[in-house]
């Protein structure tokens, strides 16, 4: 293709010296990413998150979803029990993520299991999400046909007249299918965009899933670009 476009990666890169569990390089990076799009209109939902799940039968799908709970234990994200993710995640429990942040030249890969998050902690984040937000999780059976938009703002309409905006955290109650993810990782790798081409990539990896912050648990390799 005579019209690709190209871009030179500006980014600072990873030394040679990284810490011997990923938290800290984890958490640094994404609040450094939030940070960044408080003053920079280029960065934007920082907390974009592309996961990906495998069916029964091994075909793999990919998804973007937001990144909602992140402590050593690994990240998570919520969805409904009814979401085709949540439905594979049952049967494989097999599960992979990347938070990109181009303008930046980083990403971080996951590789691990899923694990369902406790559900006071994911109560308590449902309480803090704007009320249409919430509106919208009762009125959408995720991942199912649905015959038109009609139908769906016909619901939304319905549920804000039954639900109405009182501004309390419980004006909405927490609907049965809410749950949350979280990705026990057992492969974090670290990629920083250099010039030329010439990247970053320092891969950590464990016998088997284990907490970001666990320094026992995690060898380091420098990979190749």
């Amino acid at each position: 293709m005579s019209d690709v476009q190209r871009f030179d990666y500006a980014g600072t890169g990873l030394e040679d010296s990284v810490p011997q569990a990923p938290w800290e390089l984890v958490s640094r990076w994404v609040r450094e990413a939030q940070e960044a799009a408080d003053e920079r209109a280029d960065v934007y939902e920082p907390s974009a998150m592309a996961v990906a799940t495998v069916d029964r039968t091994g075909l793999p799908d990919v998804r973007t979803v937001l990144l909602r709970f992140l402590d050593p234990r690994g990240p998570g994200f919520v969805t409904s029990r009814h979401s085709q993710k949540a439905a594979q995640i049952s049967d494989t429990h097999l599960i992979a993520a990347t938070l990109t942040w181009a303008p930046l030249f980083r990403a971080i890969r996951f590789r691990g299991v899923a694990q369902q998050i406790e559900s006071d902690i994911t109560d308590e984040y449902w309480g803090g999400r704007p009320w249409g937000s919430r509106i919208s999780a009762w009125a959408s059976r995720q991942s199912h046909p649905v015959a038109s938009r009609q139908v769906m703002e016909d619901t939304v309409r319905d549920l804000a007249q039954r639900y109405p905006d009182m501004g309390n955290p419980d004006d909405v109650p927490v609907p049965p299918d809410w749950v949350g993810y979280r990705i026990h990782p057992q492969e974090v790798e670290f990629w920083a965009g250099r010039p030329d081409r010439l990247h970053d990539r320092i891969r950590y990896a464990a016998a088997s899933p284990a907490d970001l912050d666990d320094a026992a648990a995690w060898s380091t390799t420098r990979l190749q670009p």
